[in-house]
């Protein structure tokens, strides 16, 4: 029998119409993919996804949930079809998956004590005030920091932004960074934080704009490339624009970068 890789380009798309299902990974983010308190998938990734899969053939999306960081290695185990989670487009992971262009674009953040007693407002504003430093568990916001001076074995790791939250509530963390919209997101109803206004990380010592997309194996390009068309055309038409704007994303966050030039030129 003929395996994906046997197949140029893959054969997932077929077996995904013939089941009429796609397995979602999602990383419980708001407001990327997450399940709801009424214990239903949402976020504006598994929204994308449905719609974009509706158009592809396949009738409906399921999600698997698991934690950020290990959402790549499951792409990879076919514990799921695809990763829905907002994940940003960067070399690294360009070298383990394939993506869709980016649906779109986003500054960080950082969560911080009410009235930002120690004036933190960029990586570099943390290590030269010596803050306690925490972020998310496979997080780019970890190689920013990194690369800002910070020592990568004094970062407190934690599985998600409520995590952070609460590490920065109780004290146990100065800062905690992670995407502009679910810092917003996750603070808003905290009386004991606020959130930093967004900036862009200087990466190579350029500021430096992340777009997230979805990701896909490697062997699997037809795929890959057949939700890429109906991104863009979505994109043309406004919808996409639409279907964010319900999650909180604004003008502000549409983006045309591609998931090439994010890869570094290289494949993606």
């Amino acid at each position: 029998m003929a395996t994906a890789s046997d197949v140029e380009g893959g054969e997932l798309l077929d077996r995904l119409r013939a089941q009429g299902v796609a397995r979602l990974g999602i990383a419980g983010e708001p407001p990327f993919g997450y399940i709801d308190k009424n214990g239903k998938l949402t976020g504006e990734e598994p929204k994308l996804a449905e719609v974009i899969f509706k158009r592809l053939g396949v009738d409906r999306v399921q999600p698997v949930p698991t934690e950020f960081g290990s959402l790549i290695p499951g792409l990879n185990s076919q514990q799921f079809d695809v990763v829905a989670a907002g994940m940003y487009v960067n070399p690294e992971r360009c070298e383990q998956v394939i993506f869709s262009d980016p649906d779109y674009q986003m500054l960080d953040a950082f969560i911080v004590a009410k009235g930002n007693p120690k004036g933190l407002h960029n990586y570099q504003d943390v290590v030269a005030k010596k803050a306690r430093f925490s972020t998310g568990t496979g997080y780019a916001d970890i190689q920013y920091a990194v690369e800002a001076g910070y020592k990568r074995s004094d970062i407190l790791i934690v599985p998600d932004q409520v995590a952070g939250l609460n590490a920065v509530e109780a004290g146990r963390a100065d800062v905690f960074a992670g995407t502009a919209i679910a810092c917003r997101l996750v603070a808003e109803n905290s009386r004991k934080v606020e959130v930093t206004k967004p900036f862009a990380p200087l990466v190579g010592g350029e500021p430096h704009v992340d777009g997230g997309a979805f990701a896909f194996r490697p062997t699997e390009t037809k795929l890959r490339d057949a939700f890429n068309v109906e991104l863009h055309k979505l994109k043309k038409s406004g919808e996409l624009a639409r279907i964010l704007r319900s999650f909180g994303f604004t003008e502000a966050e549409m983006t045309d970068l591609t998931a090439k030039e994010l890869c570094g030129g290289g494949a993606g």
